[in-house]
């Protein structure tokens, strides 16, 4: 984890234990905050009450998405009925995770990573098998390069997404808000296990690793902006740059949610409905790509204007 900064000062008011739950609203989409995470939230209280931990809940609803993709797979809407319902299901259990880890300070980054291997493991379950369906349906073999270019897309859309809500809360509430990673760390962490005593451990570090690459990869002028804010700002950020990053950064931060799960599945569920789940590899690709593509557009210009603004020294040093 970034050691640059703690906690930034910002006065609000006390939050409700409720909102202390949510990782800040500035990133919740309202779909999340009026749905998701209330039902997430007694979730988690359960959970808490029974002492299970995070990491099991995300691998509970790892089965419970990978279920509702298999009934993708049937033409009977019933079928799929009960599949939309197993997914919004799943969704709820991974918005538990996250809240119970706040809410009992139990995080970690194998949570972490679970918790974005979880959507992976539900979406490949789903394309596979519309791919299937679609096969069933008259379509040849072709089917598949758009579903794999479709889940190719949604694994970059997803990183991203993630990586840039994680960048604004590592601005706004510092580390003990973000779980931002930085290939540097995660290279010297990957470099000190071995695959003879830790094989498992590695394996998972090695894909973490790649998956973090793949988000700097995308976001150089972002990566420069880090490098910065870690050499100037070692104690902590000045306010005024948190207030006039949150001012600039927080309007983006609409498109992060957009190419997220809620977009995407209500779109699947309609065209589930219209018996014409095809399209939805179609849509990843031709309506959610572009809007990928200005959201990083965008977010490098955030960066590089941030960048300028510290190279000449507007922001004083906590």
């Amino acid at each position: 984890m970034d050691p640059v900064i703690k906690q930034n000062a910002v006065s609000e008011p006390q939050p409700s234990a409720f909102e202390s739950s949510l990782k800040s609203n500035d990133t919740e989409e309202q779909i999340d905050i009026w749905f998701y995470r209330p039902i997430g939230y007694q979730i988690a209280l359960f959970c808490a009450k029974i002492g299970l931990r995070p990491n099991p809940v995300t691998i509970i609803s790892i089965f419970f998405g990978v279920a509702a993709g298999i009934l993708f797979y049937y033409q009977e809407l019933w079928i799929n009925v009960i599949g939309m319902l197993l997914l919004v299901f799943a969704n709820s259990l991974d918005s538990a995770d996250g809240q119970l880890a706040r809410m009992t300070n139990d995080k970690s980054r194998l949570g972490r990573i679970l918790d974005g291997a979880a959507g992976d493991f539900w979406f490949i379950a789903i394309h596979i098998a519309i791919c299937l369906r679609s096969m069933n349906e008259g379509w040849s073999a072709w089917i598949w390069v758009p579903g794999v270019l479709a889940g190719a897309s949604h694994v970059v859309q997803s990183a991203m997404a993630d990586y840039y809500r994680n960048v604004h809360l590592f601005f706004i509430k510092g580390t003990s808000g973000s779980e931002l990673d930085n290939s540097r760390d995660l290279q010297a962490e990957y470099d000190s296990l071995t695959w003879s005593k830790n094989f498992g451990m590695k394996f998972i570090a090695r894909t973490y690793l790649n998956y973090t690459k793949l988000q700097e990869s995308f976001s150089p002028n972002l990566q420069k902006l880090l490098g910065l804010v870690r050499e100037k700002y070692k104690t902590g950020l000045p306010t005024d740059l948190v207030t006039d990053f949150r001012a600039h950064n927080r309007p983006l931060m609409k498109y992060t949610n957009i190419v997220q799960f809620n977009t995407r599945v209500l779109f699947l569920f309609l065209w589930l409905f219209l018996d014409q789940s095809w399209i939805y590899f179609f849509f990843d690709m031709f309506v959610l790509n572009p809007i990928l593509i200005y959201m990083i557009v965008n977010q490098e210009k955030v960066s590089r204007y941030f960048y300028q603004k510290i190279k000449t020294n507007e922001f004083q040093g906590v």
